[in-house]
């Protein structure tokens, strides 16, 4: 699962593989925000499929589109 650091927060984003009778793949991500203590990591987006209305044909396409949507939930300065 790919991880990226931007600004105070740390991203992680995938391709989930369905399992059902709709074969492709999903964009999920999970953002984590600030935290005091180093050894916790504080989610402020739980893990969960994003773009719910798309199916892609493989994984790294929906990684490259959970990215995206990731970056587009951050707050930019």
């Amino acid at each position: 699962m790919p991880t990226e650091h931007l600004g105070d927060y740390e991203i992680e984003y995938s391709g989930v593989k369905l399992t059902s009778e709709d074969d492709g793949w999903v964009a999920n991500v999970t953002i984590f925000g600030p935290s005091t203590n180093p050894m916790h990591r504080h989610p402020v987006f739980p893990s969960q499929r994003v773009l719910p209305e798309q199916v892609f044909h493989d994984e790294k396409t929906a990684e490259q589109e959970a990215r995206k949507a990731a970056i587009a939930m951050l707050p930019h300065k």
